[in-house]
């Protein structure tokens, strides 16, 4: 069924290929959606939600991806406010608004009267990549982790969360389930950290999702009272070494504008900033 602007529609398998072309527009940018396309086949069942198409002249010109994070892909603005009119008539199903800023800024004016208040709205979010070797000596202590790390890796992880974000993944009974994101992550050898001489966790990030093209970095995390050491700087550069090596050939990952020390570790790594991201949360 079709939006009432602008052709809006679910996309399907069928529309795959179309929406990798419309992706890979801007690969790194776009690492979410296209892993998410590519991994789910666009069907419903697997997306946890949908992805939608708006087209023009039979050709589809934008996309957005609506699950628990709803993600515009190649969005301008007229294509950011006609989904924000077809996600007026569903309400609201989605706990993240994120994306590029432009299009989440548009698709929310489209939607906050009838969404209600968000928890909170990161308007200045610096995406950054690396396409080359880091400019600092990577940390040679960290590895790819295991099962037998979770004892210190899972409670580093909710506590990275739970400072970032707000709010504890447990909260709500989500621990289970956090868990086994966790776990998962472990299992396919994205997730990197660094152990001190006792066994303690002194640094680790994680891939948070990734394609032939790129790889974007989530929950990154020193504990406090390790922090100002180096750690970060020493250990991102061992993350980007073996992700570009192993992984993917761009290491992309975008951060609050109001978080300097961060942005400062990512500048002596070697990042560069190359759009402003969004992000509104429920």
């Amino acid at each position: 069924m079709l939006s009432t602007r602008h052709g809006v529609r679910p996309l399907g398998a069928a529309d795959l290929s179309d929406f990798l072309a419309l992706a890979r527009r801007d690969p790194v940018v776009n690492v979410f959606a296209d892993y998410r396309a590519t991994t789910t086949n666009l069907e419903p069942r697997w997306l946890g939600g949908e992805m939608w198409g708006r087209f023009e002249g039979g050709e589809l010109a934008a996309a957005c991806h609506v699950g628990a994070n709803l993600v515009p892909v190649s969005a301008s603005a007229d294509d950011a406010a006609a989904f924000a009119e077809r996600a007026l008539a569903r309400g609201r199903t989605v706990s993240t608004i994120v994306g590029p800023q432009d299009a989440v800024r548009t698709f929310w004016n489209g939607v906050a009267s009838t969404w209600g208040k968000p928890r909170e709205a990161r308007w200045e979010q610096p995406h950054l990549e690396i396409a080359a070797g880091p400019l600092v000596a990577p940390d040679p202590l960290v590895r790819r982790t295991t099962r037998e790390d979770m004892p210190e890796l899972y409670p580093a992880c909710v506590a990275m969360y739970t400072e970032e974000v707000g709010v504890s993944p447990e909260y709500g009974g989500g621990a289970d389930l956090y868990r086994a994101r966790v776990t998962q992550l472990v299992n396919r050898g994205w997730s990197f950290a660094r152990f001190d001489e006792t066994g303690r966790l002194a640094f680790k990030a994680e891939v948070a999702c990734a394609t032939p093209y790129a790889a974007q970095i989530q929950g990154v995390f020193v504990p406090a009272d390790r922090r100002g050491l180096g750690l970060a700087t020493a250990g991102m550069a061992a993350v980007v070494q073996l992700v570009r090596r192993e992984i993917a050939p761009v290491v992309s990952l975008y951060v609050n504008d109001w978080n300097t020390s961060a942005r400062a570790v990512y500048e002596r790594v070697g990042f560069e900033e190359t759009a402003r991201f969004a992000t509104v949360m429920f």
